[in-house]
């Protein structure tokens, strides 16, 4: 009688540990896909933010340029652009800063070496990839003869011809420093998120 009321005062405190450990399961999953959905609403509403505010930026750049005559010529120094990338193929418009720090990567690509267009040299460009339609996000798409148009604070375009893209680990700095000296270049580069290496795109001036 013993062992039987044993046994099933064991078995009682059995099934109530699974009981709870199948609650603590429950709870915990709930709370993960509430996690991961609270977590994926922010990230998505961080990226509009960014994209909002790279729009404005495009806007108002437009606007200060359209208002401004042709003796009064905006300085890419004093507003901090350098000018405008624009990728018909890919759908890409969007200004280029003139210089690069994280908190400027986020709103638009960056300028982090080179000179003019005028000059020869290798203008390299920096954009993020987030994996969409969004800054550097395609152009891993581009393939030689593609057509990348630029346009500086003064309106002027130049037109570079894609003869290259390539991949390269992240330490490597040849994309930058590697270039013939009597071309006029110009160098895209993101960031592969798959293998962490950066994605290059080659381009010359016509």
């Amino acid at each position: 009688m013993n062992q039987i009321l044993s046994t099933t005062l064991n078995q009682n405190i059995n099934n109530s540990k699974k009981r709870k450990w199948f609650k603590f399961q429950f709870a915990f999953s709930i709370f993960s896909v509430f996690a991961l959905l609270v977590g994926g609403f922010f990230y998505l509403n961080s990226l509009q933010k960014k994209a909002n505010l790279s729009n404005n930026l495009i806007s108002n750049y437009n606007i200060s340029k359209l208002y401004s005559s042709s003796n009064d010529k905006i300085e890419s120094h004093l507003i901090g652009v350098f000018g405008i990338i624009e990728i018909p193929k890919i759908n890409l418009y969007y200004p280029v800063f003139s210089s690069l720090t994280e908190d400027l990567l986020k709103v638009s690509p960056c300028k982090f070496y080179g000179d003019s267009p005028n000059n020869n040299g290798n203008i390299c460009i920096a954009g993020h990839n987030y994996d969409n339609s969004l800054f550097f996000s395609k152009i891993s798409n581009l393939v030689p003869n593609d057509e990348i148009n630029f346009y500086d604070s003064q309106e002027n375009l130049y037109v570079y011809i894609v003869y290259d893209t390539y991949e390269v680990e992240e330490t490597d700095l040849s994309p930058i420093f590697t270039y013939n000296q009597n071309e006029k270049i110009l160098t895209l580069i993101t960031c592969n998120n798959l293998n962490k290496n950066r994605i290059i795109v080659k381009a010359k001036q016509k």
